[in-house]
């Protein structure tokens, strides 16, 4: 009886203790994070990944599966999002569902295992230019210079790297050199150990990885970073400023502010606040373009221009600034100001339009005739009349009318003076007179 007393006691007082200092680290879940790297791989997806590691970083995630599913993209930003991947100290498992091609195959190599879906392919990995040309041999060495760290890494035959992306490494069994890229199947991928196997969906993979028991974390890109990676992409950058450009060009020419106007202005604030979100773009880039429009409107009222001219300069310093790459950056710029050119030219040869801001800068109004504005009193009444001069016309000179003194111009020759002269003009303050041998009137 007193031992069951004790060990009730003993009981009590272990339940006591496990409800005061639960043993979370024996019995929690470990965290997988599956990330999806989806569509093209630009700047924008570099953001959101980085907010994904971090947070499986802060969880102590067992792993991080990256699914991967894209064409390609930029090898900056690809670049980029391989150096988050090696810095990690978790598990990282690219799972291609169903191609990675390009900076898809890149990164694939920065993980720590490949695994692909039965009709995946990995390859294909050339860079482009922004034309689709191939790239120059400065920036094709450096690719394969990256292709081929990225293998050896990872524990992998750096051939096969370099067959993927240039067509002068000749492996004909896998239909590579020529004129082709090397592009694997899942079978060929597993053949020459560029994946640890082939899985038939994400549960299986979790299955064969010994993940099956863990918390699967989904990781998906809110609708700012949706929006984001859609507006830092460097093909939507120059539209994007081109539309800006072309709305307040228009918003000039039309009188006072409307959907011009806000279309532009729209634009830019897409612009910045898309790059902000991205991590390319601060408070000080926006407030520098702010200070920089501040002072393009200031120089409608500060004569000179060079308040116009620093504001401008803040304006595309604080653009290049936003961009995720300079040059990029530059281009776009060149390409929106050749297109609000382009609409400025159209806009006045076209459809006639005019600056409707100067109004307000220039004074537009004229007084004239026909509304009743007169410089001096037109006194056709002395049209006829006969006087003498005082003066001698040379060709003008001063006549009396009877008791007045009149200004005249003599119709051409010179005219001496006490000769009779009769009014044969009048143009305003401009009395035109002619000799005449008619007496003067009383």
């Amino acid at each position: 009886m007193r031992k069951r007393r004790i060990l009730s006691y003993l009981l009590v007082i272990w339940m006591t203790f496990l409800l005061a200092f639960p043993l979370t680290s024996a019995f929690a879940s470990n965290k997988v994070y599956h990330v999806p790297i989806h569509n093209e791989v630009e700047r924008g997806l570099h953001a959101f990944l980085e907010r994904a590691f971090k947070e499986a970083e802060e969880n102590n995630a067992e792993a991080i599966i990256l699914e991967i599913h894209t064409p390609g993209g930029f090898v900056n930003a690809a670049s980029d999002i391989a150096m988050l991947m090696d810095a990690t100290q978790i598990k990282t498992i690219a799972y291609i569902n169903k191609d990675a091609h390009s900076a898809g195959a890149f990164l694939a190599l920065h993980a720590d295992e490949i695994y692909m879906v039965p009709n995946g392919t990995i390859g294909a990995a050339a860079v482009i230019d922004s034309a689709g040309n191939a790239a120059d041999l400065k920036a094709n060495s450096a690719w394969l210079a990256q292709m081929k760290a990225a293998a050896e890494t990872s524990g992998r035959d750096p051939k096969y790297a370099l067959a993927m992306a240039d067509t002068n490494y000749e492996l004909p069994e896998y239909r590579a050199g020529g004129k082709n890229l090397l592009t694997l199947s899942a079978s060929e991928a597993a053949k020459v150990k560029y994946s640890e196997g082939t899985v038939k969906d994400f549960q299986e993979l979790l299955e064969v990885t010994n993940l099956n028991g863990s918390d699967v974390v989904p990781i998906e890109p809110t609708f700012s970073e949706k929006l984001a990676r859609f507006i830092t992409n460097p093909i939507i950058v120059p539209i994007l400023l081109s539309i800006a450009s072309l709305g307040l060009v228009m918003e000039l020419y039309s009188p006072g502010f409307g959907v011009p106007g806000i279309m532009g202005l729209s634009a830019l604030g897409l612009f910045f606040f898309g790059h902000m979100v991205a991590g390319f773009a601060g408070y000080e880039t926006l407030l520098l373009f702010i200070v920089g429009l501040a002072l393009l409107i200031a120089e409608f009222f500060v004569p000179g221009g060079i308040v116009g001219i620093i504001g401008g300069v803040l304006i595309v310093l604080s653009l290049i600034l936003a961009g995720a790459n300079m040059m990029q950056m530059i281009v776009a710029i060149l390409i929106a100001l050749v297109i609000a050119m382009i609409g400025m030219v159209i806009l006045m040869k076209f459809f006639g339009k005019k600056l409707h801001v100067l109004n307000r800068l220039v004074l537009m109004d004229a007084t004239t005739t026909e509304e009743g504005y007169v410089s001096n009193v037109n006194r056709t009444e002395l049209l006829g009349k006969i006087g003498k001069t005082l003066t001698p016309l040379r060709p003008s000179g001063t006549m009396v009318l009877g008791s007045e003194r009149i200004d005249i111009v003599s119709e051409g020759g010179y005219i001496d003076a006490n000769q009779h002269v009769e009014i044969i003009k009048v143009e305003g303050s401009r009395i035109v007179v002619r000799q005449t041998d008619k007496e003067m009137e009383e």
